[in-house]
Parts: structure tokens; C-alpha cells; sequence
């Protein structure tokens, strides 16, 4: 069964100066949040970016793929460390999406573990959205506790 899911942004004023603000998400998890071209070029002063909301989506969509590929062979984790890292480049756009990943996953070796995370970042559907058009990069290692 398909889902959709929504947000909804109102905008204020030219791109340099102006402002927007990303209104409280249907389902309640986030929001009302402030955007402008500062805090997605510069720095974000306590405000977000386009890049910051897809590196979340990102990190928490592999989380989830790998997690179920690991519980799927047989090797559920106890925890997954992940972060994903968006670069945008002015007038270029998103270049790279960088996905880190330290895992506790008993039984498995390290040469398993990091085939199951490149299985997972090439099937997680964010990956998907972003595969053609953004570097996909990942560093996967398992936990040394």
C-alpha cells in the first residue's frame, strides 16, 4: 500500500534576503521551522536547510534498511549509530550524500557488516531518490565495545 506523506512552506521576500518557514508537519513530529538562504549556505543560526531535512530523512532511511537487512540474515542489531552529511554547493546544488554507520550487531564480522550496509544504502528509497544525481558515499564499521 502506497503512503504519501506532505509538508507545506510559506515563503516571504526575494531569496537573499527573505525567509521561510516550514509549518508544523501533518503528523505532528516537527515544525513550525525557519529556512532562508543563510542558514542553508552560510551558517544556520538556529534555523535549517533543505540539506539538513534530506540528511535526516537519510540517515534515518538506512538506519531503518539496514536494520531490517541485518534482523532479515539472521543478525538483528542492538544499535546502529548512523549520520548522513549532505554538501551543497551555490548554483550546483546537492553533490554528495555521505552515510556513517557504527553498528553493534552480534555475530557478525566486519566484512559482513559492511556488505549489509552497502546493501542498504543501495536499497533504501532515499538512496534511490538521490542515486543519478548525488555521490552516495559510506563508511560502515562495527562498534569496538
Amino acid at each position: 500500500m502506497a503512503t504519501e506523506r506532505s509538508a507545506q512552506v510559506t515563503w516571504t521576500g526575494d531569496l537573499m534576503s527573505g525567509s521561510g518557514e516550514i509549518h508544523e508537519a501533518p503528523s505532528g513530529a516537527f515544525g513550525p521551522l525557519s529556512v532562508t538562504w543563510a542558514s542553508r549556505a552560510e551558517e544556520p543560526e538556529g534555523r535549517t536547510s533543505p540539506e539538513e531535512l534530506i540528511a535526516a530523512a537519510h540517515a534515518a532511511c538506512f538506519a531503518m534498511a539496514l536494520s531490517h537487512g541485518l534482523a532479515q540474515a539472521g543478525h538483528p542489531p542492538d544499535r546502529l549509530e548512523t549520520s548522513a552529511t549532505l554538501t551543497f554547493v551555490p548554483g550546483e546544488g546537492i553533490t554528495r550524500s555521505a552515510l556513517t554507520v557504527v553498528g553493534s550487531v552480534p555475530g557478525l564480522d566486519q566484512a559482513a557488516f559492511l556488505e549489509a550496509a552497502e546493501a542498504a544504502k543501495d536499497g533504501c528509497p532515499v538512496s534511490g531518490a538521490l542515486a543519478g544525481n548525488v555521490e552516495l558515499a559510506l563508511d560502515a564499521r562495527l562498534s569496538s565495545d
